[in-house]
C-alpha cells in the first residue's frame, strides 16, 4: 500500500470538501442576504401600498364626500327630516282643497281627548297602587302570624329534643360503666393468659436449649446400624478430618486448572507466532510480486519505446522513397504546400 499517495489523496479530498463547504456556506449566506433583502422590499412595498390606500381614503373622506355631488339632493338620507310636513295645523294656508290635507269628519279634538285618557289612566294607576299596598299589608300580617306559630313550634320541638338527649346521655353513661367493668375483667383475663404463655414459652426454650437439636451434638447423627452409619435428618456437619480432605481436593483442582490454563496460553502463543510468520511470508511474497510487476512494466515500456522509434524511422524512410519517385515540379509543389 502506498501510504504517502493515500495521505495526499486524503489531504486533497479534505481540501476539496473544505472548499465545497466554504462555497456552500457562501451560497447560503448570499441566499440569506437575498431573502432578507426580499423581505425588506416586500415589507416596504406593503407599507407603501398601505400608505397609498390610507391617503386615498383620507382624500375621499375630506374632499369627495357625498354632499359634494350634484345629485346629492336626490339621494340625501336626511331629506325627509329637513323637509316641512304637509300639514302643520288646521289653519295652515297650504291646506287647500286640491292638497287633500283636510277632510270633513276629522277628529279635531284629538288633543283634549288624549289628555282626558291620560288623566283616566293616571287615576286607574293610583287605584291599583293603593290596592297593591293593602294586599302587601295583609300578606305581611299573615307572615307575622305564621312566623309566631313556627317559633312556638320550634320551641316545643327543641324541648322534646333536649329531653331525648338527656335520656340518651343517661343510657350512654350506663353503657360506658358496663363496658368499663367488662374491659377490666378482660384485661385481668388477658394478663393471666399472657403470664401463662410466657411461662410455657420459657419452659419450651429451656427444653430446646438443653436438647441435642440446638446444641448440635454430633453423636446424635451416628446410626445404630452399620448399613446407614449417618442419619441425614440429624447430621450437624463434618468433622475437621473431612473438612481437611475436602480442602486438599479443592487445592488439587485449583492446581489442575492452573496447569490447563498455562497449556492453553502456550498453545495460543504458538498459534499467534505461526499466524505472524504466515502474515510476514504473505507480505514478502506480495512485495516480490510487486517488484516483478514493476520490472515487467519497465521492460514493456522500453520495448514500446523501441518499437515506436522503429515505426517512426520506417515512416520517414517510406516518405523519402515516395518523394524520390515523383517529378521535380510536383516535389516542389508538395514541399511548398507542406511548408505552408
Amino acid at each position: 500500500i502506498d501510504k504517502d499517495a493515500l495521505d495526499v489523496q486524503v489531504k486533497e479530498r479534505k481540501m476539496q470538501e473544505a472548499a465545497e463547504k466554504a462555497q456552500h456556506e457562501r451560497f447560503a449566506h448570499d441566499m440569506k442576504k437575498n431573502d432578507k433583502l426580499m423581505c425588506l422590499l416586500e415589507e416596504r412595498q406593503k407599507n407603501e401600498i398601505k400608505d397609498m390606500h390610507k391617503a386615498l381614503n383620507e382624500f375621499q373622506k375630506n374632499f369627495q364626500g357625498p354632499e359634494t355631488r350634484r345629485e346629492f339632493d336626490l339621494n340625501d338620507p336626511q331629506a325627509l327630516k329637513k323637509d316641512r310636513p304637509a300639514r302643520v295645523s288646521d289653519d295652515d294656508p297650504r291646506c287647500t282643497i286640491s292638497g287633500m290635507q283636510k277632510f270633513m269628519g276629522e277628529d279635531l279634538n284629538y288633543d283634549q281627548r288624549m289628555k282626558f285618557q291620560k288623566e283616566q289612566l293616571r287615576e286607574w294607576s293610583l287605584q291599583q297602587q293603593k290596592d297593591w299596598k293593602n294586599a302587601l299589608a295583609d300578606q305581611k300580617l299573615a307572615d307575622d302570624l305564621y312566623d309566631k306559630f313556627r317559633i312556638e313550634l320550634d320551641r316545643k320541638i327543641m324541648e322534646e329534643q333536649r329531653k331525648e338527649e338527656e335520656s340518651r346521655r343517661n343510657v350512654c353513661t350506663a353503657t360506658k360503666t358496663f363496658n368499663r367493668i367488662q374491659a377490666a375483667e378482660q384485661d385481668h383475663k388477658n394478663e393471666l393468659e399472657k403470664a401463662q404463655k410466657i411461662k410455657d414459652d420459657m419452659d419450651e426454650i429451656t427444653c430446646l436449649l438443653r436438647g441435642d437439636f440446638l446444641s448440635e451434638n454430633p453423636d446424635q447423627a451416628i446410626g445404630p446400624w452399620s448399613k446407614h452409619p449417618v442419619l441425614v435428618d440429624r447430621w450437624k456437619g463434618m468433622n475437621q478430618e473431612q473438612l481437611m480432605a475436602i480442602r486438599q481436593f479443592q487445592k488439587e483442582q485449583v492446581l489442575e486448572k492452573q496447569r490447563a490454563r498455562e497449556q492453553e496460553r502456550r498453545r495460543d502463543a504458538e498459534w499467534d507466532r505461526q499466524r505472524l510468520q504466515a502474515a510476514r511470508a504473505q507480505l514478502l511474497w506480495e512485495r516480490h510480486q510487486q517488484r516483478q510487476s514493476r520490472v515487467q512494466r519497465q521492460d514493456l515500456d522500453v520495448r514500446n519505446a523501441e518499437l515506436s522509434q522503429e515505426q517512426r524511422a520506417k515512416n520517414i524512410y517510406l516518405k523519402e522513397e515516395e518523394y524520390s519517385n515523383i517529378p521535380t515540379e510536383e516535389f516542389y509543389a508538395q514541399f511548398n504546400t507542406t511548408t505552408r
